[in-house]
């Protein structure tokens, strides 16, 4: 069983950050729809809001987020009034409908706003929505770009958690992605973000890059640790170089193979826990004390584009190019181009060019991969009280996985259907048994590992 188990660490699966997965997004939702969307939003419910800032001052290679680098201020000067614009839509649209209780700012770097742009957008933000007394805000940080004014400017809009990108401490490691960045200079920003009483720290690490071995996985992990984040996250590299063009620069021969993969990331994982942190999901741990080690424990865990979460908001809104939103009735997407998305904000007008609207069959496959995502295990009981008659239809499904598969990555448990400890290392892969447009997509996608 573990070789036919191994066999699948190479296998190429979503990553499940929604479902359905973004490649089957179509131009039927378009500006109407999302209107219509916002319009129909309930009275008094919880919003969440993703910032999409799509620059950077330079490329790192192993990314492969929408974004792009420039040496110069005016390209950012113009989104961000682009930026303003759609802000000022939406919240008109969604007026007096709802309370932002969470805000992500992501990228491309956030960070290399100037600290008076910053200050400015989440003042504009505040006064373009409403904002609960403790909203929640989280800022990804390149260490690269910071300094005093920006610490203290994210101070100043009310960041509560700070996710700092290492990726990895190794100098060779880190010329090969074109991310230098130094332990040193890394701890002066989480010492910097603490001394302004940000309550939360969470460091990103990557397994899989080029040149890292074993030991110099697991030596970034050691030094990450002595930083005493209060999240982490080992995410597995994605070498998509047919999506992400840059990613040609790093060379296929550099990278570990899909059985070292999997062992660097057990040895990180066993590393972080020896620690006192607790696994959530598949790639995040928490101290015990911290909001998401403890939505894990009470099966309230989510699953979203930023990875596990602890929000519970029903209705994700995204602004700039390239963000996602989801609503009760699907998902949108707005243009990627910078350019375009400019165009289409202006006036009053909506960015949206591409999403999906949900149907019975796929709220009932995404509760289960989101439940298989987050707790490894869902309910039988649960999923027919859910969903009814569509819950038994996917039950018979689940039933027959878990009773006639010689591989046991689905086991029956009770009322439950449990991934065994073994298995759960290629969950994606579990995940992708319930995803009904998986087989027929044609879509490419990062190794499982």
């Amino acid at each position: 069983m573990q070789s036919e188990l191994a066999a699948r660490v190479g296998e190429n699966v979503p990553r499940y950050t929604s479902y359905p997965t973004a490649p089957h997004f179509h131009a039927g939702v378009n500006p109407a729809v999302y209107r219509g969307w916002l319009e129909a939003l309930k009275s008094g419910g919880e919003i969440s809001l993703y910032l999409h800032i799509p620059y950077c001052d330079r490329l790192c290679w192993f990314c492969a987020c929408h974004t792009k680098q420039t040496r110069h201020y005016e390209p950012v000067t113009a989104y961000l009034r682009s930026l303003h614009a759609e802000i000022a839509t939406v919240a008109g649209l969604v007026s007096g409908k709802g309370h932002v209780r969470a805000v992500h700012f992501g990228g491309g770097s956030p960070t290399m706003l100037k600290p008076e742009d910053m200050v400015a957008l989440g003042a504009f933000l505040r006064d373009s929505f409403d904002f609960v007394p403790d909203t929640k805000i989280s800022v990804e940080i390149d260490p690269n770009d910071m300094d005093e004014a920006r610490l203290d400017a994210l101070a100043e809009i009310g960041m509560t958690r700070a996710s700092l990108g290492v990726q990895d401490f190794e100098p060779k490691v880190q010329k090969a992605i074109n991310r230098e960045q130094s332990f040193l200079q890394t701890k002066a920003i989480v010492d910097g973000v603490r001394s302004r009483r940000v309550g939360s720290i969470n460091l990103d690490l990557l397994y899989g890059l080029p040149h890292q071995s074993r030991e110099s996985v697991c030596s970034t992990v050691a030094q990450a640790l002595t930083l005493e984040p209060d999240r982490m996250a080992l995410f597995g590299y994605a070498h998509v170089p047919w999506f992400k063009k840059h990613q040609t620069m790093i060379k296929e021969a550099w990278l570990p193979g899909p059985t070292e993969r999997l062992a660097q990331s057990q040895l990180a994982a066993r590393a972080i826990v020896d620690k006192g942190y607790e696994a959530i999901g598949l790639d995040h741990f928490a101290k015990p004390g911290d909001a998401l080690a403890i939505a894990a424990r009470a099966g309230a865990l989510h699953r979203n584009f930023q990875g596990y979460t602890e929000d519970r908001c029903e209705t994700l809104i995204g602004l700039g190019p390239s963000s996602i939103g989801r609503f009760r009735q699907g998902y949108v997407q707005n243009n990627i181009s910078t350019a375009e998305y400019g165009s289409m904000v202006a006036h009053g007008g909506l960015a949206v060019v591409r999403g999906i609207a949900l149907s019975d069959d796929d709220r009932v496959r995404g509760w289960i991969i989101e439940r298989l995502m987050c707790d490894f295990a869902f309910s039988a009981v649960d999923l027919v009280e859910r969903f009814g008659k569509a819950g038994q239809k996917l039950l018979l499904e689940s039933s027959t996985m878990a009773l006639h598969d010689p591989v046991r990555l689905l086991e029956l448990d009770g009322d439950r259907f449990v991934v065994p400890a073994e298995s759960r290392p290629f969950v994606r892969s579990i995940a992708a048994r319930f995803d009904k447009y998986f087989q027929s997509g044609r879509a490419r996608h990062s190794v499982a590992v």
